[in-house]
């Protein structure tokens, strides 16, 4: 099953790429390889309750199982010991990725609280674009009363992009409200 952001993506956006920087190769152009859904709780390292439920929320929203992440060090201010369980990541690719793009775009960045655009300076030089929401309430499939805490989430979009700018037209032709400079 195909979705239609795909679909997009190959009938308009690789023309659309193609003309505006002038490439006479269709492997040429950026495409979206990954899209990781992190989301980490300091107050997890004290129970197993909060794990289980940021791995819900995010195997409910992306629709794909969650990885437990582990403390790599252990640092004493926070008492936090190598191992301990501090949160969890998707890493989405293909039709799921996709998916979840289309939804993120249309349904959920459009529930934020004064939502004035993203900041299209989110860049990191090399084509991936990282972006932070503070609430997982966004998504329509989080159910108000079944949460225990609100929580944020980082979202890191990989793309083959060369620049920022080859980056920038490509979400943004994908959807993104990037605000205007």
């Amino acid at each position: 099953m195909a979705s239609k952001l795909k679909e997009k993506y190959e009938n308009e956006i690789v023309p659309a790429l193609m003309e505006k920087f002038g490439y006479t190769n269709v492997m040429q152009v950026p495409k979206l390889e990954k899209v990781v859904v992190n989301v980490s709780d300091g107050e997890a390292r004290d129970g197993q309750k909060i794990i289980d439920a940021i791995v819900s929320d995010l195997t409910a929203i992306t629709g794909q199982k969650a990885v437990i992440c582990r403390a790599k060090k252990a640092v004493a201010n926070f008492k936090l010991r190598i191992g301990m369980k501090i949160g969890a990541k998707v890493t989405l690719r293909r039709d799921k990725m996709y998916e979840f793009v289309n939804k993120f775009f249309s349904v959920g960045l459009p529930r934020v609280r004064d939502f004035r655009g993203i900041n299209p300076n989110s860049f990191d030089g090399r084509g991936n674009f990282n972006l932070g929401v503070k609430e997982q309430l966004i998504f329509p499939e989080i159910d108000y009363e079944k949460i225990d805490k609100l929580r944020g989430m980082d979202i890191c979009f990989v793309t083959t992009a060369k620049t920022d700018e080859e980056a920038r037209e490509l979400l943004s032709l994908m959807g993104a409200p990037f605000k205007k400079v």
